[in-house]
């Protein structure tokens, strides 16, 4: 009889031992029902992304529509900032020849038929005003510019005297930069001063020249000649793509 009360305990605690490994067993599924989930926390990432790249794409078309704004004389005066001659760095060529010899036609004609405020005919003549000049190229390195005219060229070294605002007709502003010469040069003007429709330091795709000898204020005067420049390694319609792109 005790034996058999014995026996009893035994196989209870046995049956015991058992159904605790098998309760073990049922839990450990939900671990991995755990560690499964991870993936969806990687979709959150990849919209998260997503949302970044929206925000970003979103800024660059700010960005661009602030440039166009800027291009077309449209900025506060507290967005206006100093400029390098660096900025204007390159060797450069005059447009004027181009124009004259009918590459640059195409503009024009897009312009008049575009705008219809000017005839093809007037808008060569205002043109041929605007970039007249006989300084067929400009080479700007360090602090110094150098003239050429009729192949020969003369070399000065300047210094910056710092920007300022011209309103125009139509209401739209633009900002010359402009440079003094350091010491009295040969053949080189007393004072320069650039126009690119930036207003921010960078590296410029073409550039409006003003530049004399009386002074700076004589030259903020000069609105119907504005001498343009594109870089020396362009051909006449390689600058005429670049303007139709404008």
């Amino acid at each position: 009889m005790k034996k058999e009360f014995i026996k009893s305990i035994i196989v209870f605690f046995l049956l015991g031992i058992i159904l605790t490994g098998c309760q073990k067993e049922a839990d450990s599924p939900v671990e991995n029902a755990s560690s499964e989930s991870e993936p969806a926390s990687s979709d959150s990432n990849s919209e998260s992304a997503e949302s970044t790249d929206h925000t970003h794409n979103h800024n660059h078309i700010h960005d661009d529509e602030k440039q166009k704004e800027i291009y077309s004389g449209i900025f506060e005066d507290d967005e206006v900032e100093d400029r390098e001659l660096s900025d204007w760095e390159g060797d450069w060529q005059s447009v004027y020849p181009y124009l004259l010899d009918g590459t640059l036609d195409g503009v024009l004609q897009k312009k008049a038929e575009t705008k219809k405020d000017k005839t093809f005919e007037e808008y060569k003549e205002y043109y041929k005003v605007g970039y007249e000049t006989d300084i067929e190229r400009i080479v700007i390195k360090d602090n110094t510019i150098t003239f050429y005219k009729n192949g020969k060229g003369k070399t000065g070294e300047y210094k910056y005297h710092g920007y300022e605002f011209l309103t125009y007709e139509s209401g739209n502003r633009g900002i010359r930069y402009l440079f003094d010469l350091v010491r009295e040069a040969d053949g080189v003007p007393k004072y320069v001063q650039f126009s690119d429709h930036s207003i921010y330091p960078t590296k410029t795709e073409h550039y409006h020249i003003y530049f004399g000898d009386e002074d700076h204020v004589t030259l903020f005067n000069e609105l119907d000649n504005w001498p343009t420049y594109y870089f020396s390694n362009l051909s006449g319609e390689g600058i005429a793509e670049e303007m139709n792109a404008h």
